[in-house]
């Protein structure tokens, strides 16, 4: 979250000559409503099944970088999917993401103690990143064009 995947990603497709998408952004234009709009309506559950199925029509139709919501991985269908791709997981600390995004509201999942609830979220997740990941890249400190070049020489692509 705050991770910097939809920057990173549109200069990576750049980069590479090819297409990008975001699985939110799909989400969110299919439903006509925010992600947070989703979680306060429909409940968790009701998003990860959209995200689901948003993950497994663009990966299975889009040839192009592929940004998932930090959430995506969490399904084992997903990771499944994932396996033999080549996935970058994209890291940084808690104190990066205050810094960036300053844990906002429009992070449904962060909403109370946002900084613990970070902490327990990547707790949880950061082995699944790891899991499906070719490569992890850390965000730290870095700007959105030093993380693309370390995403291409971690996964050894050339510029298009």
């Amino acid at each position: 979250m705050g991770v910097g995947k939809s920057t990173v990603g549109r200069l990576l497709a750049e980069r590479l000559g090819v297409g990008y998408r975001d699985t939110d952004d799909d989400i969110v234009a299919a439903e006509g409503r925010t992600i947070a709009d989703i979680f306060v309506d429909e409940g968790e559950p009701a998003f990860r099944a959209l995200e689901k199925q948003a993950v497994r029509t663009a990966v299975t139709g889009h040839d192009g970088v592929l940004s998932l919501g930090g959430g995506a991985i969490l399904d084992e269908d997903t990771r499944t999917l994932l396996a033999g791709q080549p996935v970058v997981y994209l890291s940084m600390d808690v104190e990066e993401a205050v810094r960036r995004t300053g844990l906002g509201v429009a992070r449904p999942l962060l909403a109370v103690n946002p900084r613990k609830q970070w902490r327990e979220l990547m707790e949880a997740r950061r082995h699944l990143y790891e899991e499906v990941a070719e490569a992890v890249v850390a965000t730290d400190g870095r700007t959105p064009e030093e993380v693309t070049e370390a995403v291409l020489n971690a996964l050894e692509l050339k510029e298009a």
